[in-house]
């Protein structure tokens, strides 16, 4: 097997859809199964929640945490059920339980019958991986409508709030946030006024969440990825723009998700980031956004 990756690049097949978007309609198919990750047991008989684990990144850290010896409870939306199904089968396939878990994080009683189902399936929660989010474009701040930026900030940051506080009630030292943000959270990119407001919040959030969590021994960590090929940019792209999606990177194409779960698993692990907590970790595909 070639030790070097390869992953599509553009021009890609013009396309886009709708709200929320699934792996399964995408061409080429988001990359989750990373055949070049070989599991170690780095996270051997944790139990992981994931939001937003039926599809894009979400996806890939589910297969990858499995990969290390995890169980895995996956959260989506009822319009997700098939991508969410085909997620299990690859948990499955890689000898561990997943749990299929529907419903909404804007609803904080979800949330905190989610840990209870987690719980009770798996007898315990280690990992929380907060991912579920939306995203849409704007042409001006006037086209962000009260209704819009309530959705947005519900899923993306209040759902984050509530997921985790269900969670802390369960975890014990040794447990493991990991907070998915995005670059726009530290660009700020002018067609994403709300969406980069809620991963900007993430960022702060998971900063804040670590600092209040140190004596408890639970770390807190965030993944900031730039352009990925999954269903959360297709619903939100025209068919024109996903098929240079990712140009503009020195790498010339978008991550996969493939290529971005090795970093959950990095702050997953108490092996690989015990001594981390209140970190906010930037992908792009070579541009560099430390500062």
């Amino acid at each position: 097997m070639s030790t070097t990756q390869s992953e599509p690049k553009p021009p890609f097949p013009p396309q886009t859809q709708d709200k929320p978007g699934l792996d399964s309609a995408m061409s080429p198919r988001p990359k989750h199964t990373a055949p070049l990750y070989k599991g170690s047991g780095k996270l051997k008989d944790k139990v992981a929640l994931i939001t937003g684990g039926d599809s894009g990144i979400g996806a890939a850290v589910a297969v990858l945490f499995a990969r290390e010896g995890a169980d895995v409870a996956i959260v989506f939306t009822p319009a997700e059920q098939s991508d969410a199904e085909h997620v299990r089968g690859h948990v499955q396939d890689e000898g561990r339980r997943c749990l299929l878990i529907p419903g909404d994080v804007k609803d904080p009683a979800f949330c905190d019958r989610a840990v209870e189902r987690t719980v009770q399936e798996f007898g315990k929660l280690d990992l929380l991986v907060n991912n579920a989010a939306i995203m849409s474009k704007r042409k001006s701040l006037e086209e962000v409508t009260d209704d819009a930026l309530d959705e947005t900030f519900r899923t993306n940051i209040f759902g984050y709030f509530y997921m985790a506080r269900a969670a802390l009630r369960r975890m014990a030292a040794g447990a493991a946030i990991v907070n998915t943000g995005s670059v726009a959270g530290m660009e700020g990119p002018g067609t994403l006024p709300d969406y980069a407001a809620t991963k900007g919040a993430i960022h702060a959030f998971t900063k804040s969440l670590a600092s209040s969590l140190v004596e408890r021994q639970i770390r807190v960590n965030c993944v900031a990825p730039g352009p990925v090929w999954t269903p959360l940019n297709a619903s939100e792209r025209d068919p024109a723009d996903m098929a240079k999606y990712g140009a503009s990177t020195p790498m010339g194409r978008p991550g996969q998700p493939e290529e971005i779960a090795p970093a959950y698993v990095f702050f997953a692990s108490e092996a690989d980031s015990s001594f981390i907590s209140g970190e906010v970790l930037a992908l792009y595909g070579g541009k560099t956004m430390a500062g």
